[in-house]
């Protein structure tokens, strides 16, 4: 019976967007984004399929909780806890990992159930060991702030949505006796397992406790409250063991405790769930349910986060070259607004990383902060659409270095985990502070950044000492070197501003240190043992994840990491056309990576790997030797054929929006090349126009006249209307709004960007 609801449920959503579609005027149907809900566009399936592991379920943006099914399956595919290829339900988590390579949280899962039930997840093996439900896509829905699905095994529909600290949840049940829902605090993503879970009954309808685990993040700590929208029959909570064999033991605290909260229903009964999440206290998890969630209206939540999803996404407006492409790029805006995600209570306390409770911080702060990726385009673009949000992430970063001594690495709810290399946080805390952004001390921002490079761990002590580290004594050296060589120049940057000038020449000094790893007689950056003595043997293809001298890359891919100092590096490989011809090499060279290259290279063009982030700069350096329309080539490609609108319509990780920041970069025509020099690097516009709301409550408009698939090329370009005949332009004079205008043609322009003084530049002039 419900199968036959939900069904007409679908077609009638469906019909509604064909309506809503067809009343169109003739210029929107060229420019539906122009007017209508661009929530319509995002598919959150695309990347749910090959190695894209985003987030597939209910949130807000950048909201604490991201609700969303579990599946039973686990594997790297599977970081975010669901994978288009599966077809189990173990429960719907509150919190979920968007893009990652390495999985985590899954924290407070809810499944509801008919019957008596094993209180185990089970095996795919034998369906009756335990309680999870098969599914299909096809009784599947999944757009921006809402979820729904039938659980095949119990006939139940499951509805999601979510404000920024609360999973709603609407389960309509089958007439049962038995009817139930279980609330699992054992079960977890990935490298999860619980130290310590509780679970107390509050009332008639409230439960409340908290999930402390281990995994990626060390340390975790999340409290719960959950209210009912019916009182309960009776619960029960367990301590319960992986195998049903093991009989579960009646408990409320232990290290892997699940709840079962018994209902008699009725045919098509709905009974609806309020779970509020807190990093501090059940208390203060209850309080963000009254705060932000005091009532029972489940479809007008769903409207508000749909609501709320539409308020980002028209800040991009664009008249696409299909109907494909809106999809694609909505969704990728969409991807990128997922995190850094929330980690404070309505009232702003949060738990830091020394574990300590800040009360009433007048920041909201944030974690999730996948920086090593997100520092190259992701957190460029929020400088242009979330200003207000900067400000929040930069004080959450001069936060957390207050608390662990150095800013953030790969910070995960309140839990430094040090993954990948570099300390990136210090480009994106630069950045902001080089853009004029005041809403933190910038006194304390400079101490961050300087207190973070003069650390000792992972090598530093090498490159305070000598200029590089020793490929001998670290592994990853030549990767953590190129990266430190970047953060120190945006040190450099800013110590200029500051007048520090003692400063300004240490720190860019070393980010001149990029050097040291090349070897003039191979023509690649490689490990080094000593001043006088080479890494043996080397090979530029070869790959051995977490074992050589590379981070997930090879010497070919790594060579290029000198986006701070595009002209030092031309001078190194030998002047301008042995840059240019080295250049076309790397996307044409064929060779074996070996077989224990790190499965994140992925997205291959020759030996560019645009599926992981080290790459993502490297097609806008042509314009540095005056050869833009390479760029447009190489541009053009990438984003018609590594990104598209289906389930595996992503190359690689998403990475917590960082491909997804590639993307909507290049489709606008312009990206951060060097993320940290204000200066945005032209490629090739691939929308007919776009129109920008900047949070300063101007207007960009950028035109691409005549563009198509063949014509790709730039011909010329104007700014409100006077000829501009640089290759980039600055942040500065972006914000100013305005219309950009490229002309756009099938053949590279014999004259545009090839003038020596409108090239771009690593430290532009203006």
């Amino acid at each position: 019976m419900y199968l036959k609801a939900f069904s007409k449920l679908k077609a009638a959503l469906v019909l509604l967007a064909c309506i809503s579609a067809a009343c169109t005027t003739t210029h929107q149907q060229d420019n539906p984004a122009a007017t209508a809900s661009l929530t319509r566009f995002v598919d959150p399936y695309i990347g749910s399929s090959y190695h894209g592991h985003v987030f597939v379920g209910a949130n807000v943006p950048f909201g604490a909780v991201q609700l969303g099914p579990t599946n039973i399956t686990q594997g790297w595919d599977w970081c975010s806890g669901y994978h288009y290829s599966d077809s189990t339900i173990v429960g719907f988590a509150h919190t979920h990992l968007s893009g990652t390579g390495i999985g985590d949280l899954g924290d407070i899962a809810v499944m509801p159930v008919t019957g008596q039930v094993e209180l185990v997840k089970g095996s795919i093996k034998n369906p009756g060991s335990g309680y999870y439900s098969l599914f299909s896509h096809d009784e599947e829905t999944v757009r921006p702030g809402y979820y729904a699905v039938r659980l095949k095994r119990y006939d139940i529909a499951a509805e999601l949505t979510a404000t920024e600290r609360v999973g709603f949840h609407q389960y309509t049940f089958p007439a049962s006796e038995e009817a139930g829902i279980i609330i699992d605090l054992k079960e977890g993503i990935g490298w999860d397992a619980p130290t310590e879970t509780f679970i107390e009954q509050i009332n008639d309808s409230t439960l409340a406790g908290y999930r402390f685990s281990k995994g990626w993040a060390n340390d975790q700590r999340v409290y719960f409250a959950a209210v009912f929208s019916k009182p309960i029959d009776k619960f029960e909570s367990f301590q319960v063991y992986d195998t049903a064999a093991t009989s579960p033991t009646p408990a409320s605290k232990g290290n892997r405790i699940k709840g079962i909260a018994r209902f008699q229903t009725q045919q098509g009964e709905k009974i609806k769930l309020k779970v509020g999440l807190s990093p501090v206290s059940a208390e203060n998890a209850l309080a963000n349910i009254q705060a932000e969630l005091p009532h029972w209206n489940f479809d007008k939540v769903v409207t508000d986060a749909d609501a709320a999803w539409n308020r980002e996404l028209q800040k991009v407006r664009i008249e696409a070259l299909d109907s494909a492409q809106l999809r694609t790029f909505y969704t990728a805006l969409y991807h990128t607004l997922i995190a850094p995600s929330i980690f404070n209570d309505h009232n702003g306390d949060y738990r830091g990383t020394d574990k300590k409770v800040y009360r009433n911080a007048a920041f909201t702060n944030l974690t999730t902060f996948s920086l090593w990726d997100t520092y190259r385009a992701a957190h460029p673009l929020y400088t242009i659409l979330q200003a207000d949000r900067v400000n929040d992430m930069i004080n959450s970063m001069l936060a957390i270095y207050q608390q662990q001594g150095k800013l953030p690495v790969w910070h995960l709810m309140g839990n430094e985990t040090n993954t990948m290399v570099g300390y990136s946080g210090v480009q994106v805390v630069a950045d902001a502070v080089l853009k004029g952004f005041d809403g933190f001390d910038h006194a304390l921002a400079y101490e961050a950044m300087k207190a973070t490079a003069m650390g000792d761990e992972f090598g530093l002590t090498w490159v305070k000492k000598q200029g590089f580290i020793p490929a001998d004594e670290e592994v990853e050296s030549v990767a953590k070197g190129l990266e430190y060589a970047i953060a120190d120049w945006s040190i450099a940057q800013v110590a200029k501003k500051m007048g520090k000038e003692e400063d300004y020449q240490y720190f860019s000094k070393r980010g001149k240190y990029y050097e040291n790893y090349f070897d003039k007689q191979t023509g690649f950056m490689r490990g080094r043992v000593s001043q006088n003595e080479w890494r043996t043997p080397f090979d530029p293809f070869r790959s051995e994840h977490r074992k050589d001298d590379y981070a997930e890359g090879n010497a070919w891919q790594y060579t290029w990491l000198v986006p701070q100092d595009v002209e030092g590096l031309i001078n190194l490989l030998g002047g301008e056309e042995a840059f240019a011809h080295k250049l076309d090499s790397l996307f044409t060279v064929e060779g074996d990576m070996g077989e224990e290259a790190s499965s994140d290279i992925t997205g291959l063009i020759g030996q560019y790997a645009h599926g992981n982030e080290p790459s993502h700069h490297i097609t806008y350096m042509y314009p540095y030797v005056g050869q833009p329309w390479k760029t447009a080539d190489k541009v053009r490609f990438i984003v018609k054929n590594m990104y598209t609108d289906k389930p595996d319509g992503l190359i690689g990780n998403e990475d917590v929006g960082q491909m997804s920041a590639w993307y909507i970069f290049s489709t606008l025509g312009f990206y951060p090349q060097n993320p940290v020099n204000g200066a945005y690097v032209f490629g090739s516009p691939a929308v007919k126009q776009a129109t920008l709301s900047l949070p300063n409550g101007k207007v960009l408009e950028v035109e691409a006249l005549k563009n198509s698939p063949e014509n790709k090329y730039i011909q010329k370009v104007t700014l409100n209307g006077k000829p501009y005949t640089k290759t980039y332009i600055m942040h500065k004079d972006l914000m100013q709004g305005g219309k950009l205008v490229f002309e756009m043609g099938s053949q590279p322009s014999p004259t545009w960007g090839v003038a020596k003084e409108d090239w771009p530049r690593s430290t532009p002039v203006e």
